[in-house]
């Protein structure tokens, strides 16, 4: 398979740079894989297409706030982006650098409110290691100083309403670089009036990192190695898939996370597997899906793996069909987007 076969045109000002006024007001699009056919609804209504007995696996991870902004001695401005954890007490971090120079091993960077880094040594090609330190835990500063990594493709810098809606509802476990979009729509009363229907919910966690914003540079599909997240499914969850499978409902993976967390520890025959990790699965046109019968997802990039994903779960062309139907209704892409149900 080629990239350039998961393109399609996206008018600029259909990209929302801001999130609707209120999380289960956005817009819905409903696939149906059996029939073929596409529908609209309001998020809101989303129990209106889910039966009793079916299950909901969502994504708890928490974006934290991973952008920093301080300057080198020398006075030129740094931005450093937090990428992975390092150490056990959080002083350590994989970080991606921008300034003005090179930097080198060893330079102190200078930050707000008494904290300060130090560039240890080369992580990766694009990262370097960096050590953090001040007179409060490093944690605390971070969440008070930092800035809410907001996509690139918004255009714009974070806000303080950016805080509380590029989080889910259910976020707890700190980790994220990038939210589980899909999961931005609910509300806690929705997801009360899921349960009162009789539709369960269970949660793993993926922490989704820069890869999710990386676009794939190769021409061929099966060439594109996929990025390491972090996951971890807890048995309690396992329980709820098998028995939400003797019950005959069908398990509905809130966003991509969720989806390729869910595939990657399941076995041939759709058995889940507790435990935690690196999930590098790479989900395109060809796989057969082991465990998730439903999807719930935004409106993913031109050519970008998440895009891929989808069209796995419901075919190329249904999915490019539906993406202009999309545009040609003024949904809203990406992030702070609409939404999308297949089933």
């Amino acid at each position: 398979m080629l990239v350039k076969d998961f393109n399609y045109h996206l008018p600029q000002e259909l990209i929302a740079r801001y999130p609707a006024p209120e999380r289960d007001a956005s817009r819905l699009m409903l696939l149906d894989r059996s029939s073929g056919t596409i529908g609209e609804d309001i998020f809101s209504r989303l129990g209106s297409y889910l039966h009793p007995g079916d299950l909901l696996v969502m994504n708890d991870t928490r974006v934290i706030p991973a952008r920093l902004f301080g300057v080198k001695e020398t006075g030129g401005s740094v931005e450093l982006f937090l990428v992975k954890r390092l150490s056990g007490d959080g002083d350590e971090w994989e970080c991606l650098l921008r300034g003005s120079k090179r930097f080198r091993e060893g330079q102190p960077i200078l930050l707000a409110a008494g904290m300060s880094a130090r560039v240890i040594t080369r992580q990766g090609p694009e990262s370097w290691r960096v050590a953090f330190s001040g007179k409060e835990p490093f944690a605390a500063w971070l969440d008070r100083e930092g800035h809410i990594p907001l996509p690139p493709y918004l255009q714009r810098d974070d806000d303080a309403g950016d805080r509380e809606r590029y989080q889910t509802v259910i976020a707890s476990k700190a980790g994220a670089v990038a939210a589980p979009t899909a999961g931005l729509h609910f509300t806690r009363e929705l997801l009360a009036a899921l349960a009162a229907q009789g539709v369960e919910s269970a949660r793993l966690t993926l922490h989704t990192g820069l890869g999710t914003f990386k676009p794939v540079r190769v021409e061929q599909v099966e060439e594109h190695r996929i990025h390491r997240e972090w996951y971890a499914i807890p048995p309690e969850t396992v329980e709820a898939i098998h028995s939400a499978r003797e019950r005959g409902g069908r398990v509905v993976a809130v966003g991509t996370t969720s989806a390729r967390a869910l595939e990657f520890a399941a076995d041939e025959k759709g058995h889940v597997r507790a435990g935690a990790g690196e999930a590098d699965i790479f989900i395109y046109p060809g796989y057969r899906f082991r465990v998730v019968d439903g999807l719930i997802t935004n409106f993913h990039l031109p050519e970008s793996t998440l895009l891929m994903l989808v069209a796995a779960f419901a075919g190329r062309e249904f999915v490019l069909d539906a993406y202009r139907e999309a545009v040609a209704r003024d949904f809203r892409f990406y992030s702070y987007g609409d939404a999308m149900l297949i089933i």
